[in-house]
């Protein structure tokens, strides 16, 4: 990328960031955030992906407040034991735990879908919270864009893979809910479909929102498909806004700075950041209903493009072919294949 486009970039995330800080920074002079009530989870169990540390971490831990049983899907195993432990004990929750996956390896998706299959659990949430934000160019393990294949294609995989466990928890008037993280930069993302790994142009702050533009798309049509088959499982996006986390640190040395100076009042809390999707995994306000993004805890606009259907369908069949799995919307929109939570969305490819 020349350096004019990678620049343009840049000023387009920290524009957009800097709007949301100031917003935040009205809202915590007017009063703050106020903590929302959530209803008890007894009896339910949630997949929380990078629960080890930050906005992850806050939401497992929040969820277990709530009586569910957490299941902590991360790539730390160092912080794992600790991780747990800590969660357990603020809470008084035991069903707390923690299973190895690497969603930069689409095997190791795959291997812990299979390992939380066989504990022969329910699944009623699904937290696609994992990620990485502005790193420098580098690949995944199957050779991806890091941005796109860790934060926008493992969690692809792994809601697929987990469809039918959350189809079969899903029940009238207690769906099972997916729920994946996106934020402001979806806003001034550019879905590059000719090059969607950023092979000729890359820059790591389009590349980021890029990611978190894929993830509503994703999230809307998932929901237009888990709608046309009658399955009680919705699916919606949650903005955590500017949050305190160590996702910056390969940001520019002066948003580090800052955030360093200023973070505690401008920068919202993992806590208060979970709270979005803590709301939208859990409140009753919501239930049965799928395609919505999410802010500060209520319904808000995306960007305008997250709502072409065609668009939608063009991402989801080139996510199947990179992942391996065959792309059956056209019969789902059609109505070729039987209403129920029998039929997979996404069933393996012959011969994968």
């Amino acid at each position: 990328m020349s350096p004019l486009s990678a620049a343009r970039a840049a000023l387009r995330v920290y524009a957009v960031g800097t709007l949301v800080i100031l917003a935040q920074l009205l809202r915590r002079c007017l009063g703050g955030f106020a903590e929302p009530v959530f209803p008890g989870q007894a009896d339910r169990v949630a997949i929380v992906t990078g629960g080890t540390a930050g906005l992850g971490y806050a939401t497992a831990k929040q969820l277990a407040k709530l009586g569910m049983r957490v299941v902590i899907a991360g790539n730390d195993r160092a912080k794992a034991e600790e991780t747990v432990r800590k969660i357990q004990e603020e809470t008084w929750n035991d069903k707390v735990e923690f299973l190895y996956c690497n969603l930069a390896s689409l095997q190791s998706v795959r291997e812990f879908v299979h390992t939380f299959k066989k504990k022969k659990l329910p699944l009623h949430v699904l937290v696609n919270n994992a990620g990485v934000m502005m790193v420098p160019q580098r690949k995944t393990v199957d050779g991806f864009e890091e941005h796109f294949g860790l934060n926008y294609l493992g969690h692809f995989l792994l809601t697929n893979l987990l469809l039918d466990t959350l189809k079969e928890s899903g029940r009238p008037g207690r769906s099972a809910r997916v729920v994946s993280l996106s934020s402001a930069t979806h806003y001034i993302g550019e879905l590059r479909l000719d090059d969607l790994q950023g092979s000729t142009d890359y820059s790591p702050h389009g590349a980021y929102a890029q990611s978190k533009l894929a993830l509503v798309l994703f999230t809307y049509h998932l929901q237009r498909l888990l709608a046309a088959q009658g399955s009680h499982v919705t699916a919606n996006a949650a903005d955590p806004g500017v949050v305190n986390t160590d996702l910056y640190r390969h940001t520019y040395w002066g948003t580090r700075l800052f955030k360093k100076l200023f973070g505690r009042w401008v920068f919202k809390s993992p806590e208060e950041g979970a709270w979005t999707s803590t709301y939208a995994a859990v409140t009753p306000e919501l239930e049965g209903l799928g395609g919505r993004y999410l802010y500060n805890e209520r319904e808000v606009r995306s960007l305008a493009a997250t709502y072409d259907t065609h668009l939608q369908e063009e991402l989801w069949a080139r996510s199947c072919a990179m992942t391996g799995l065959a792309d059956v919307t056209p019969d789902i929109i059609a109505g070729r294949l039987p209403r129920g939570d029998s039929v997979a969305l996404s069933p393996p490819a012959a011969g994968v």
